[in-house]
C-alpha cells in the first residue's frame, strides 16, 4: 500500500465533506433546495455547502494555489482564467442530478493543476468510500493500491455512451457510426463512476461532449497513469484551460481508444 502524505490529507478532507455535509442531505433534499442552473443541469444546496468546506480545506493544505470551484465559476466565469495558473480544481458533487433524484451513483472530485495540464487528481465515491488518486508520472491508485487498466475481454467491446447534451444529427450519427460496432450501454451520469469504470474493467470505452475541468480534470489523469487512454479525438492530450474545446475518448488501453478514434471521426 502506498498513500503520500498529500494523498492522506485529501482523502480525509472529502470523507469529513461527505460525512458531514453531503450525505446529510442525501434523499433529504426539499424542492428548494434544487435548482436548475441550465436545461438538466441541476445545482443543490449540498453542492454549494460541499464547495465552500472543500475550498477552506484546500487552501489550509496548499494556499499558495488558486480555487477553481463548479459553482463558484458557474457564478463568476472569470475564475476559469485560474486554470492556466497553478491551481485547485472543485467539483463538489459529481452525478448531481442522480443526487438531487436520491438515486447513486455521485462523488467528490478534486484535481490541482499546474499550466493548464492536470498534475494530481483525486476521486471519491460517498456511498462506498472507494478512493481513487493519481499524480503525473507515478501510477494511479484505488484505496491505495496500485492499479493498472483492464478491459473487459467481452467482444464486441463495451462502450458506455450518452447522448444526452447531443443534438439530434449528431445522435443519429452515433447510431449510425458508432453503436454498430459496440456492446453499448448507458453512463453513470457521474465521472467520478465512469472514469474508474473504464480501467476496472467494466467498461471498454467511452466517449464526452463537454469536457469542463472539474468534470474531467482528476479522472482524465488517472486513467491514462493506470494504462489506459483519454485524449482529445484528435490524440492531443486533454488540457484542463481549453475549457471552450469539447470532445474526449476515453478507453481502457490505446488500441481500443484507436479504434473508437477512427469510428467517432465518421460523426463529422
Amino acid at each position: 500500500m502506498r498513500v503520500s502524505t498529500l494523498d492522506r490529507e485529501i482523502l480525509a478532507l472529502m470523507q469529513r465533506v461527505s460525512r458531514d455535509i453531503i450525505l446529510p442531505r442525501y434523499r433529504n433534499l426539499s424542492a428548494g433546495q434544487i435548482i436548475e442552473k441550465a436545461h438538466d443541469d441541476l445545482v443543490t444546496i449540498a453542492d454549494r455547502e460541499a464547495e465552500n468546506a472543500l475550498s477552506e480545506g484546500l487552501a489550509t493544505i496548499d494556499p499558495s494555489l488558486a480555487i477553481v470551484g463548479e459553482e463558484a465559476a458557474h457564478a463568476d466565469p472569470l475564475i476559469l482564467n485560474s486554470l492556466s495558473t497553478d491551481c485547485w480544481i472543485i467539483d463538489p458533487i459529481d452525478g448531481t442530478h442522480n443526487f438531487a433524484h436520491a438515486q447513486g451513483p455521485f462523488g467528490i472530485l478534486l484535481a490541482r493543476a499546474s499550466g493548464g495540464e492536470s498534475r494530481s487528481g483525486w476521486i471519491y465515491d460517498c456511498l462506498t468510500g472507494r478512493f481513487c488518486a493519481a499524480h503525473s508520472g507515478r501510477g494511479a491508485f484505488v484505496n491505495g493500491e496500485r492499479v493498472r487498466a483492464a478491459s473487459t475481454g467481452e467482444q464486441p467491446p463495451v462502450a458506455a455512451i450518452s447522448v444526452i447534451f447531443l443534438d439530434p444529427v449528431r445522435r443519429a450519427a452515433v447510431a449510425e457510426h458508432i453503436a454498430p460496432h459496440y456492446h453499448v450501454v448507458e453512463t453513470p451520469r457521474c465521472a467520478a463512476e465512469q472514469y474508474p469504470r473504464l480501467a476496472l474493467g467494466q467498461n471498454d470505452v467511452s466517449f464526452f461532449e463537454r469536457t469542463l475541468a472539474w468534470d474531467h480534470a482528476a479522472g482524465a489523469l488517472w486513467v491514462n497513469e493506470a494504462g489506459g487512454k483519454v485524449a482529445r479525438p484528435d490524440g492531443s492530450p486533454y488540457r484542463v484551460n481549453e475549457y471552450h474545446r469539447t470532445g474526449m475518448i476515453g478507453a481502457a488501453t490505446p488500441k481500443l481508444w484507436d479504434d473508437l478514434a477512427t469510428h467517432y471521426a465518421r460523426l463529422g
